[in-house]
């Protein structure tokens, strides 16, 4: 290893030259993406990462993307050697990736012949196939959810393999709208290799070398500060999903001296009912995440923030499942739960720090069929926000995307222009936050009115367990999922549940509210 002689001023420099590229890089996804999930929701993430794998810098993207990142570009290190221009892809939880909708890119970034590390995106697809459009059915196994691609090379020495770009294609209801996306994201890929290949040439690549290892050292000696904060001790919590076969996740977390101990030992067995199971990289994003919000906001966000972590996972459970347990819900509704156990376990250390529970959920709708005005077939896919928990000094904010998802909404104004539905209602839930000296945020309310036939499928959570309020504060009310035929017939759906809608149906979403901090007493 290089001696760290950088001074602070380089070394800030260095974290602001990476981070930006990888911010760069979602700027481009975005701007030449197809999809509305992610040219407007920016459902994607970007980073850098070092030529074993570590990420050293990413954009302020999606948390349960990056956090599983590092494992996804490990997993295609045993693919070497690699060549210029070689970009992999892949999207198999069990091989590296999170859920099957989420395509992960990778390519080495290589200087003169010497490959010094790899750029990656990962971007959700709004149809990757699978038994309902959108690729988030109400499935029991990995096969009913889509296309399951292992690392392959998508693009060889710069050369795309039309085989396994065939393949991808031929296996989404909407294959314009992939080819669109997936060349968006290779677009980005190699423009993240043009701007770390510019900054080798300004530092050298034993200057980036050395630059990688001190902004890891940097990461970890931040979060240790951080946790050296915490009094040292055992703190337990457990919350719920909504599964009928058991859905505890437990967690008994030790502080001691500067390290964490994550323990899940205790979390129910995988469900082999529902696609509510996390794999392990998704569980440790969502732990790297609590960490990481307890530290300053300038803070780096790179690997070395996760070396004082350490977690250990019951193998078969809701939070380490095995192939092929479906996991599409995991990512999105197991990843966000994992989340308010570990908030509710740090809430016992730092009560003057950690807010009440959020939404809990990411809300999530697909939307499929043919398309006859534009006499092609479609998948849409979006989340919808909720309220987010009331906090020590401050209520929590309406209508918001919280912990594991950092996504926009789709604008209403986008939706008619490119499906056969819209948006008829679209405003805050009154009364749907936690009572509380800082009240919890509202929830939202989204009406949809289909003007064709097409399949709808909901995955949610919160619908009967609330949002936990804290310190005396109020439950936020639970969600509620509708459907009302064009007759007036109204039926209330199920927190995960598969319809099929006709011209003049409509589907409306309740989303949660926010958690109560504090009793009502005036001070």
């Amino acid at each position: 290893m290089k001696p760290l002689n950088l001074s602070p001023a380089d070394l800030a420099i260095a974290e602001a030259a990476f981070a930006s590229v990888a911010e760069e890089m979602g700027e481009s996804l975005t701007r030449s993406a197809f999809s509305p999930n992610i040219k407007e929701r920016r459902d994607h993430s970007c980073g850098v990462f070092s030529s074993d794998g570590s990420l050293i810098a990413q954009a302020a993207h999606i948390p349960v993307h990056l956090g599983a990142m590092p494992m996804t570009v490990r997993t295609i290190l045993d693919m070497g050697p690699f060549e210029q221009g070689d970009i992999i892809a892949l999207n198999d939880p069990y091989k590296g990736g999170n859920h099957l909708p989420d395509i992960t890119t990778v390519a080495p970034i290589f200087y003169t012949e010497r490959l010094l590390g790899f750029t990656a995106t990962r971007a959700h697809h709004a149809d990757i196939g699978g038994m309902a459009p959108g690729s988030m059915p109400v499935a029991t196994e990995l096969y009913q959810e889509g296309l399951i691609i292992p690392p392959i090379r998508l693009v060889e020495a710069g050369k795309i393999s039309q085989a396994a770009w065939s393949i991808i294609l031929r296996n989404s209801r909407s294959p314009g709208e992939r080819e669109g996306d997936l060349r968006a994201q290779l677009a980005a890929t190699a423009l993240g290799i043009e701007r770390v290949q510019s900054l080798i040439d300004r530092f050298s690549p034993e200057g980036v070398e050395t630059r990688f290892n001190a902004m890891l050292l940097h990461g970890e000696r931040v979060i240790r500060e951080v946790i050296s904060e915490i009094p040292d001790g055992l703190y337990e919590a457990e919350d719920y999903l909504e599964i009928s076969e058991g859905g505890k996740i437990y967690l008994s977390l030790e502080v001691k001296n500067d390290s964490l101990y994550f323990d899940f030992e205790g979390t129910d067995s995988e469900s082999q009912s529902t696609s509510l199971n996390a794999v392990a990289q998704v569980t440790e994003s969502a732990c790297y995440y609590a960490v990481r919000a307890l530290a300053p906001l300038d803070a780096p966000t790179n690997e070395g923030c996760y070396r004082p972590v350490h977690i250990r996972l019951p193998k078969k459970s809701l939070v380490n499942a095995s192939d092929p347990r479906a996991v599409s819900a995991g990512n999105v509704e197991v990843s966000q739960r994992i989340t308010d156990v570990a908030l509710k376990a740090l809430a016992q250390a730092l009560p003057e720090r950690i807010p009440a529970a959020s939404s809990g959920t990411m809300n999530n709708i697909t939307i499929g069929g043919y398309d006859s005005r534009r006499k092609r077939s479609y998948a849409y896919y979006e989340t919808l926000a909720g309220g987010a928990g009331g906090g020590p000094r401050q209520a929590g904010r309406s209508g918001v995307h919280t912990h594991m998802t950092n996504t926009l909404n789709t604008p209403v104004e986008a939706i008619p222009l490119a499906y056969p539905f819209s948006i008829e209602r679209y405003e805050l839930r009154t009364g749907s936050g936690g009572a509380g000296k800082h009240p919890g945020g509202e929830g939202l309310v989204r009406e949809y009115l289909f003007y064709e036939p097409a399949t709808v499928t909901i995955i949610s959570e919160r619908r009967k367990l609330q949002p936990w309020g804290l310190a005396g504060g109020r439950d936020g009310a639970s969600g509620v999922n509708r459907l009302i035929r064009a007759n007036q017939k109204e039926y209330e759906l199920a927190a995960r549940d598969t319809v099929q809608v006709h011209a003049g149906d409509r589907i409306i979403i309740e989303t949660p509210g926010g958690g109560g901090f504090g009793g009502l007493e005036i001070d």
